[in-house]
């Protein structure tokens, strides 16, 4: 059901693609998105971690650089029987974190400066097991591809309100080119968010199954959701915000309706009816 969803979901970003480069530029622009559509998703497939861990400045770090860190996630991906994933440290002091790559062989947990402050090393522990629940599951491929579908479909309705669409006659038509503006991006988020919100519910299950500890999550996912909802994090992109383990965007009431995350109160609520299995 997760394979048959996510080819879903590709797809259903690269035709928006399409269908926004068809509106605005006609079978010239059909063949120019579905062109970058295609060669987005072969970028996406191989540079995917590349490109996000750029958008966020992050560093690759090794033992010697962060030996906490490390040791948590060769601890957990021993236990998980996962290949031990490049760590990458984002400089932000807002708390949060995510995982990309294509497969557990090539994926990346990274994590903000923020976040190692915060949180005591159980919850870091439940937050990086979350991680690897989605490296686990084979969503961190998924994640990236989207991300990269959605920052082109982002660029090409902002494109819309310079390049306003035209009639049959070849009038401007600012009014559509606004409503792309506005409703592009949204439809990006709304199709992410149809995949998002159940890989984040499985990857909470996951963490607390693997570290036998979800009122650690509970509590970790509590603290961050505080600190995102006071300082959004500086870099974050609405492209790549459902990588992230929190929502790192402003935003609340009406917004909260678009937000590729389930509802943080019923993600606890969840955590704290399984059982504690300290390990």
């Amino acid at each position: 059901m997760n394979g048959l969803k996510s080819f879903v979901l590709i797809v259903g970003m690269t035709a928006l693609l399409v269908a926004l480069g068809s509106y605005l530029y006609g079978n010239t622009g059909v063949v120019l998105a579905l062109g970058v559509g295609l060669f987005l998703n072969g970028v996406s497939y191989f540079f995917s971690d590349s490109i996000v861990l750029a958008m966020y400045r992050a560093r690759v770090v090794d033992q010697a650089q962060a030996p906490e860190l490390y040791a948590i996630v060769a601890n957990l991906t021993q236990r998980a029987g996962l290949p031990l994933p490049r760590i990458a440290i984002i400089p932000d002091e807002t708390p949060n974190a995510f995982a990309t790559g294509r497969n557990p062989e090539h994926a990346v947990v990274a994590v903000t400066e923020g976040i190692m402050r915060v949180l005591n090393r159980a919850e870091l522990e439940a937050v990086i097991a979350h991680e690897l629940g989605h490296v686990k599951n084979r969503d961190i491929l998924i994640g990236s591809l989207a991300a990269v579908l959605a920052q082109a479909i982002m660029f090409i309705s902002h494109m819309a309100l310079w390049f306003s669409p035209r009639d049959d006659e070849g009038r401007s038509n600012p009014i559509a080119g606004l409503l792309i503006y506005i409703l592009g991006p949204i439809a990006a988020m709304m199709l992410q968010m149809a995949l998002s919100r159940s890989r984040e519910y499985m990857a909470d299950s996951y963490s607390a199954h693997l570290t036998g500890r979800p009122d650690m999550l509970a509590s970790a996912l509590q603290r961050l959701a505080g600190y995102n909802a006071e300082v959004p994090m500086r870099n974050a992109e609405p492209a790549t915000a459902h990588m992230m383990i929190v929502n790192p965007l402003a935003g609340g009431g009406f917004f909260s309706l678009f937000s590729t995350h389930p509802p943080m109160a019923k993600r606890i609520e969840r955590l704290n009816a399984m059982p504690v299995e300290a390990r």
